[in-house]
C-alpha cells in the first residue's frame, strides 16, 4: 500500500513569511507519523517521517520544503539549526 501524500501548505503562505532576503524560520519535527508542511504562529512547521541520523532527516525537510514551494532543493540551504528542531533556511530568488 502506498504512503499517503504530504499535506503542504500554499507556496503563497509559505514565502509570505520569509524576510527580504529570502530566510525563512521553520520548526521541525522529525520521526512524525505523517509528513507536512503547516504555517503556525508565524513559522513554517515541518514533519518528516525520517529519524534524525546522519543529517537525513535535514535533507528530508528540505526535499519536502522544496516541493511545497514548488522550487528545486538545491535553491534552498540551511543557514542555521543543523542539529536543533528551530532552523533558519535561505530561499535563493
Amino acid at each position: 500500500m502506498a504512503r499517503p501524500k504530504a499535506d503542504l501548505a500554499p507556496a503563497e503562505a509559505i514565502r509570505a513569511l520569509a524576510d527580504g532576503e529570502g530566510r525563512l524560520a521553520i520548526r521541525v519535527t522529525p520521526g512524525a507519523r505523517s509528513e507536512s508542511v503547516a504555517v503556525a504562529d508565524g513559522r513554517v512547521v515541518i514533519k518528516v517521517r525520517v529519524k534524525p541520523e546522519d543529517g537525513k532527516a535535514n535533507a528530508a525537510v528540505l526535499a519536502l520544503l522544496a516541493e511545497a514551494l514548488g522550487i528545486a532543493t538545491s535553491r534552498l540551504h540551511m543557514l542555521r539549526g543543523a542539529t536543533g528542531r528551530d532552523k533558519l533556511v535561505q530561499i535563493e530568488l
